[in-house]
């Protein structure tokens, strides 16, 4: 494997890009959006400034990393004889679709398909194409470059050697990858989004206050942030999507995520991204402060 196109720019896409790259691959970063593109090289850039300032790589390492990510704007292009396309786009199921049966009418027969998924089913997925045994799920965690997990998910038609050639592939990029199967959530998610959703109903019927709930997860439990700091950090909208995929595929009300959850994204109060959540970032991006509705 030489040559891998990842589409979507944003924060996960341009996060996995600069991990392939930085390995060796020939990577090409594709997003529709030129804006999208010129942001995320320029995330990349920065990210490996801070590497060369703590002597964890040398210059030289960041301009042969930088050489080797082509930006393209159009998907035929950019998915031009590559071994593999990793999906990093919004977690929008019918949006992936429309990607995943584009992508398996112009990519090269041979061609791998993943997806960076964190919940949408990769067997549904699969099937908007034709090489259903090529299809399978790579779910990076945030920030790429830092994080070491890969989950790696197979769907119910994924072939036993695309799953070793990713899993190698994983190792390879200096991930630990974890094979898992294909269900609602998978294990991360599953895990993870009723512990935040939890904790948003503990807010909720006001057992306690954004900054005791997170301070009790973080000392008692040892969990480098709390729940409704990393639901910030994650994006409510996200998490809000996730738990609905859950509860649509399991059929089960502990999954039906919390009404002030709900109210929060239909408010437009995101966490980070949109400058509030549980916290107030419009002085910083660190959860320091609590938003104004919970004090």
């Amino acid at each position: 494997m030489k040559n891998i196109a990842v589409i979507g720019a944003g924060t996960m896409g341009n996060g996995i890009a600069h991990v392939i790259a930085q390995n060796g691959y020939k990577t090409n970063l594709i997003d529709i959006s030129e804006e999208a593109l010129d942001k995320g090289l320029t995330t990349i850039s920065k990210n490996l400034d801070r590497m060369v300032a703590k002597e964890l790589i040398t210059k030289e390492d960041k301009k042969s990393t930088l050489k080797n990510i082509t930006p393209h704007t159009t998907m035929a292009e950019g998915v031009k004889k590559v071994d593999l396309v990793i999906e990093a786009a919004t977690e929008n199921t019918a949006l992936k679709l429309k990607i995943f049966r584009e992508l398996d009418a112009i990519c090269e027969p041979t061609t791998i398909l993943a997806t960076n998924t964190s919940s949408i089913s990769i067997t549904q997925i699969a099937a908007a194409t034709k090489r259903a045994d090529k299809v399978i799920g790579m779910h990076f965690m945030n920030p790429v470059p830092i994080m070491q997990l890969v989950e790696v998910i197979r769907g119910y038609n994924t072939s036993d050697e695309v799953t070793k050639t990713i899993m190698d592939l994983s190792t390879k990029l200096g991930k630990t990858p974890t094979e898992v199967n294909d269900y609602p959530g998978f294990v991360a998610n599953r895990i993870l989004m009723p512990m935040i959703n939890e904790a948003v109903e503990t807010l909720y019927h006001k057992v306690a206050g954004v900054t005791e709930i997170d301070t009790v997860m973080k000392l008692g439990m040892a969990h480098p942030m709390g729940p409704l700091q990393l639901a910030d950090f994650i994006g409510l909208d996200v998490c809000l999507s996730i738990l609905n995929v859950m509860y649509d595929g399991f059929k089960n009300p502990k999954y039906a995520p919390c009404p002030l959850l709900v109210n929060m994204v239909t408010a437009g109060k995101l966490g980070v991204k949109s400058g509030e959540g549980f916290y107030d970032y419009s002085e910083s991006r660190k959860a320091e402060k609590v938003s104004k509705q919970f004090n």
